[in-house]
């Protein structure tokens, strides 16, 4: 795959605007990017951690009930801290300030549970053409996928639900990445779209139906 960025962002969805932004901005620490305007009654408020975005997308009406995604945790590195650090936000999604270095964690990781491991690791070796670093560690540049368990985790069909839903990965060629994910034995989660002049994107699923944005942001590619 190639990388237009070496990390990996994650966006959640959430209806608490002002706890969240005070968690993600004050309790973790986190540089606010700018505001992003998804349409339909949403905003994305965009932060940096260690080269990747958090995207907390703020839902003006409130957010369908379904299952949570598989997406259960996000580690933090944090230079100087002397012990993990684990911190849960306003709706209760898991967050964890690591040492930088502990269990190879140099940027962020995103852990999941999953139905099935060995499902999981195809499709993040080959599908994805991520680095297996450990058994269930995938690396996509300085960020990793971690298979932190396993566990029955329901397919909810649609990226927009409460808690973490997405991450996103960004790239040269959208469209050629998509393609060749699905040719790869990827599932399409939506068709490549055009956001005006700012990002091409489209969406993959992994074996329990988590989102992955493929991104072509012009801001890092200079065109789309």
């Amino acid at each position: 795959m190639n990388l237009a960025k070496q990390h990996l962002d994650l966006g959640l969805f959430s209806n608490k605007r002002e706890e969240q932004l005070a968690f993600w901005q004050a309790t973790v620490g986190l540089p606010y990017d700018h505001l992003g305007k998804l349409g339909g009654g949403m905003q994305q408020h965009r932060h940096h951690m260690n080269g990747s975005i958090l995207k907390m997308n703020h839902a003006r009406n409130p957010l369908p009930a379904m299952p949570p995604s598989g997406i259960v945790g996000l580690e933090i590195a944090r230079e100087g801290l002397a012990a993990a650090q684990p911190l849960a936000d306003p709706d209760g999604n898991k967050v964890r300030l690591v040492p930088k270095g502990h269990d190879g964690v140099t940027g962020i990781a995103i852990l999941l549970a999953v139905n099935d491991p060995a499902q999981h690791d195809r499709f993040w070796t080959h599908a994805m053409q991520f680095e297996r670093v450990g058994r269930g560690r995938y690396r996509c540049g300085d960020s990793l996928v971690v298979v932190a368990g396993q566990g029955k985790v329901e397919r909810a069909g649609e990226w927009r639900g409460p808690g973490y839903r997405y991450m996103t990965v960004q790239v040269w060629d959208c469209v050629a990445e998509y393609e060749s994910i699905l040719a790869r034995g990827g599932a399409s989660g939506m068709m490549p779209k055009l956001l005006g002049d700012t990002v091409r994107y489209a969406f993959v699923v992994d074996p329990d139906g988590n989102h992955i944005e493929i991104s072509q942001r012009a801001s890092l590619t200079g065109s789309l």
